[in-house]
């Protein structure tokens, strides 16, 4: 039997901070929570602040200020400087709206480093029905521009799925109008709002076998120009992803309560027991916590898992979705054909429905 001792604690490189969940849009595949945090119940910016240098103390490089939409927090500004101080690399992941350009001005000027934008298509009636939100294309396309006139760099994401998978190149063109340095072709993970809605967003294989032959023929196109990246959609891969490279290995989530996650969707998996930043440390979560500790390492894993030579590289994938689809956490990631529940992954992925979507609402 190959060994399952648990591997070496590393430090964190990564904290997603969710600042709020409120936010403008109500994209279908959101990945937030179907229970929202409400705005009384969210971290105050001293809290945030002292997270921020609990986390630079524990070895993160890197804060994505997210959400919902980190600009319905009024005291953003006061977040990012804090970031800032702190020492950690600040991205911003927004919506662009809610963002005005005289706001973004300041938040450079206290020290944010790098700006993502989500786009949900090239064509601006597609995109604003998608997102829920009548104009959003436009004020996108605006802020990116004020991004760029600040010299800040700047990552578009493109959410893909049925309804604009086709429009892949078209999307990768818009990022190149609107001069990014990267753009991310994002297929929708199906966890929280995007799971409400997997029927209505599930691409064919055929829609995806031809999204992937154009992105590698894109990346060779524009080489040099901008950074394209993309991974294959969980639902027609054949071996898992290593779920944010490994559960609780290098990245962590804070959520608008405070709340700190494994993963942004850990907390789909019932029982597990998360630990607040109210009541303990950030180091102190990241070295003891039950939820942080459940799936660390290979000690946890079954079969097919346990002796599989790729347990290292991919770590069984992700314990939300084998929680979701076979209702075990420590199930191997159905998504890999060495899964006993990999028909099923097939059988949804064939399941497909026209209907309106659920949108998310705060």
């Amino acid at each position: 039997m190959a060994s399952v001792a648990r591997a070496p604690l590393h430090n964190p490189l990564g904290l997603l901070a969710e600042l709020t969940h409120r936010c403008p849009l109500g994209c279908p595949y959101c990945s937030n929570p179907l229970a929202l945090d409400p705005r009384e119940d969210e971290l105050d910016t001293a809290t945030w602040t002292r997270v921020f240098r609990e986390a630079s103390a524990l070895g993160v490089l890197q804060v994505h200020l997210s959400g919902g939409e980190p600009a319905a927090r009024r005291d953003l500004l006061a977040i990012t400087a804090a970031a800032h101080e702190a020492g950690l690399y600040c991205n911003l992941i927004t919506s662009a709206v809610g963002l005005t350009p005289k706001r973004l001005a300041a938040l450079a000027t206290a020290g944010l480093d790098h700006v993502q934008i989500s786009i949900q298509d090239s064509i601006a009636s597609s995109a604003d029905h998608i997102a829920g939100y009548d104009g959003a294309f436009a004020r996108k396309r605006a802020l990116a521009q004020e991004v760029v006139q600040l010299d800040l760099p700047l990552t578009v994401n493109a959410v893909v799925h049925r309804a604009n998978i086709d429009r892949i190149g078209e999307m990768v063109d818009l990022a190149l109008d609107l001069r990014a340095s990267r753009v991310e072709i994002a297929h929708v993970q199906y966890h929280g709002w995007a799971l409400a809605n997997r029927s209505r967003l599930m691409p064919s294989r055929a829609q995806v076998e031809r999204a992937l032959a154009l992105v590698e023929e894109l990346r060779h196109q524009h080489r040099g120009r901008i950074v394209i990246d993309a991974v294959v959609p969980d639902y027609y891969a054949r071996y898992p992803k290593p779920c944010g490279g490994g559960w609780a290995r290098r990245s962590l989530n804070v959520t608008p309560a405070g709340k700190v996650l494994p993963c942004h969707a850990a907390e789909s998996i019932t029982g597990l027991e998360f630990w607040n930043v109210r009541d303990h440390s950030l180091t102190d979560i990241w070295l003891n916590s039950p939820a942080f500790n459940a799936f660390r390492g290979t000690a946890w894993m079954k079969e097919p898992c346990m002796n599989c030579p790729r347990r290292e590289q991919d770590f069984g994938g992700c314990r939300c979705q084998a929680f979701a689809l076979t209702g075990d956490a420590a199930a191997a990631d159905p998504v890999c054909h060495l899964s006993p529940a990999h028909g099923l992954v097939a059988a949804l992925s064939a399941v497909t429905e026209d209907s309106g979507y659920s949108y998310r609402r705060y």
